[in-house]
């Protein structure tokens, strides 16, 4: 395949080796950001910052079910990827502001493409889970 060929994703005409070990997996920034988006919380998160800079109890009250713990620990870890700024204001009581970095701005175009995609196929998806829960064996 040519290095010119557009029409072949960049994940599938990457070179891949076979079998993938567990430390490769485990090693790929690919995997470390699916997990961090795939938690319960962290998309939600973003796509709320992504609007604008949130306080922290503004954010906990747009999130029904999350626990204060949760969205602290939510917070925190997208902080330390560098996705999240936290500032303090010095008022009292401190006052404190979230708000995405220009990498976490970033991170919204190719999660939009993905929601978009997930969109589209909604239908197509419910069908086939709805197929494969018929299909499968008892006790699963």
């Amino acid at each position: 395949m040519s290095p010119t060929n557009t029409d072949v994703p960049s994940m599938v005409a990457s070179y891949l080796p076979t079998p993938v070990s567990v430390e490769e997996y485990d090693r790929c920034p690919v995997t470390d950001v699916l997990r961090l988006v795939g938690d319960r919380w962290s998309l939600l998160v973003l796509a709320l910052l992504g609007r604008r800079a949130h306080r922290y109890n503004e954010l906990h009250r747009s999130i029904e079910g999350i626990s204060q713990r949760m969205l602290t620990r939510t917070l925190r870890n997208l902080e330390a990827r560098g996705l999240v700024q936290r500032t303090v204001y010095a008022t009292t009581p401190p006052s404190v502001e979230y708000r995405l970095t220009s990498l976490g701005a970033g991170l919204l175009t190719p999660l939009s493409a993905l929601a978009d995609w997930a969109v589209r196929h909604e239908r197509e998806l419910t069908e086939a889970r709805r197929l494969g829960a018929l299909h499968a064996p008892a006790g699963d």
